[in-house]
Order: structure tokens, then sequence, then C-alpha cells
């Protein structure tokens, strides 16, 4: 049986991903440490622990004990609109916390694989023409938290080219699901449920509403971190994005219908970022031809359980 490190596992991804390897026969562990979801709703045959990605020594201390075949390297301060407030915070989660853990493989001499999440922010502005982006777009991030997932990405690359150690990264495009807040779905999905319930008046606060986005669920994008894991090249970088583009007042309509809710749409400019990438739309035909990787869940399917888990939990 593979053993399976997760850092981060205590957030949105890190819990789809554990339910995934669990039923696909890994040993899984992982640790958290503050989680942007409930750690009691892990799989029990998870074993976690609590470990700032920030302290090497438990960090370290934390990969000698488990061992691992292979780390899902997840653990990050995620939100770009956090980055704004907390720059400095970030650039250590992301970049410090990466160096962390690859100088823990190094120290304990040991090979597994880690797969790191990387992100489509890396890439910033991209025009139409250019869509959908491609690995070998330049990287122009708009944000401390792009910058700091550029510096996560060549870290990866720096220690496999100078260390031999088995890093792949994948650039991860827009990502939602059950559990998920802080973006566009999740923060739609969440007000609906409150209004079906009563507990907020008929009002949908939003942000941008002409960004477009590809999308893609996260059931569907920790399959491809598990192909990537077995089949990805190391050194190498693959995009993992969404194949289809929406409009993101489009979501919300379509939210809307499947929600049954009627409401007024007000823009909250505590909602708008000071830059906001038009378009965000990658290129994801390298994975694919190296794992056979493709969606399955369509949008209608992960907003329709978006709501029921926000209708249960809220």
């Amino acid at each position: 049986m593979a053993r399976a490190y997760i850092t981060g596992i205590g957030g949105f991804i890190g819990q789809h991903l554990c339910n995934f390897l669990i039923e696909q026969g890994y040993e899984v562990l992982g640790s958290y440490y503050d989680p942007t979801t409930d750690v009691a709703l892990l799989p029990k045959k998870a074993r976690i622990e609590k470990c700032d990605i920030r302290d090497a020594t438990a960090v370290e201390r934390a990969i000698a004990a488990a061992k691992p075949d292979v780390i899902f390297h997840l653990a990050a301060q995620s939100y770009p609109e956090v980055s704004w407030e907390k720059p400095a915070y970030t650039m250590e989660a992301n970049a410090i916390g990466t160096i962390n853990l690859f100088e823990a493989v190094k120290r304990l001499k040991l090979d597994p694989v880690i797969l790191v999440a990387c992100s489509s922010a890396e890439y910033g502005f991209v025009s139409e023409d250019e869509v959908p982006v491609k690995e070998s777009h330049p990287l122009l991030p708009l944000h401390p938290y792009g910058v700091s997932k550029v510096a996560q990405d060549l870290l990866t690359y720096q220690y496999f080219k100078n260390d031999g150690i088995r890093g792949i990264r994948a650039r991860i495009f827009n990502t939602t699901g059950p559990m998920k807040s802080g973006d566009v779905c999740g923060n739609f999905t969440q007000q609906a449920a409150l209004i079906k319930k009563g507990k907020q008046e008929p009002i949908i606060k939003v942000g941008n509403l002409e960004a477009r986005r590809a999308i893609t669920d996260a059931r569907d994008m920790v399959r491809a971190f598990e192909l990537l894991a077995r089949k990805g090249e190391p050194g190498e970088v693959y995009n993992l994005s969404g194949s289809k583009v929406y409009r993101v007042g489009d979501i919300l309509d379509m939210l809307l219908r499947i929600a049954d809710v009627r409401a007024e749409i007000r823009q909250d400019p505590a909602l708008l970022r000071p830059t906001d990438e038009p378009i965000i739309y990658g290129d994801s035909a390298k994975v694919k031809a190296i794992t056979g990787w493709k969606q399955e869940i369509p949008i209608e399917r992960t907003l329709t359980d978006m709501l029921a888990h926000w209708m249960e939990v809220l």
C-alpha cells in the first residue's frame, strides 16, 4: 500500500484529496495548521496532525515519521484577497513553507514524488488571443499570492535540477466544489442557501460579474493530482484547467435557477480586487496526453452539490 502525505489536509482540496486517496487504497497521513474546513470531517482512516509549514523543525519531524512514498503539497495561504492584507505571511506560508518541505526531504535522504499545488495566478494578465494559456506563457502575477506561487513553482524546479528531488508542478486553475468558500461559486452558493433558509435578506452581493473563468470541480481535480503523481515527469509543469469558460454573471444566473431563489443583485466594493484577470483559462493538453485525465463533473452538478452542502451546515 502506497503511503501518501498531504500538507494542508484541512483545506478544501485537501479534504477531497484525502477521501479520494483512501478510496484508491492509499494509506493517508497529513498535516493542517489553520484549516479552512472542519478536520473532524476527514475519514477516521487518515492519520492527521497539526503542523505549521513555516516551522522547519516541525516539518522535518513530521516527514521523518511519515516516510511517505508521495507528498501532495497543498499547505498554503490560498486567497489572493488575503495576500493584499498579509503579503509577508503569504510569502512565508507559500515560499518558505515549500523550502522547509524540500529541505526536510533532502536532509532525510528520502525519495518521494512531491506533487506541488501551484496556481494559474502565476500567469497574471492574459489577453483574449493568448487563451487557453500554455505552460510556456510568461509568469507575471498581479498580486502577492501569485508572486508567492511563482516562488513555490520555481523552487520545486530548482530542487529537482540541483538535488534530484522528484517535484512535479501542477498549475491549478479555478477549482470549486462542496466545502469551498472564498471564491465566486462558494460565495454565491452560501448566500443563496442563507436566503433560502431565511437567514439573509434576498440580496446577493457580488464583485466583478464580467470576469470569465474555466472552472473544475475539486473531485475532478484530485483525480488529476493522483494521476500526475503516478505518471507525471519530475521537474515538469502541467496546467490543470477546466475545458469551458463561464462568465461569472452567467454562473450566478445558473445558480439562482438551481436554487429557485429570486434576489436583488448588488455590487459590493469589498468584493472587487485592485486588479482582476479578465479571463482565466488554461490549456490542459499536456496533462491529458500523459495521464488521460478529463473533466467528468458538469458545473450544474457542482453548484447543486455546493448548495446542498451549505443548506446542511449553515
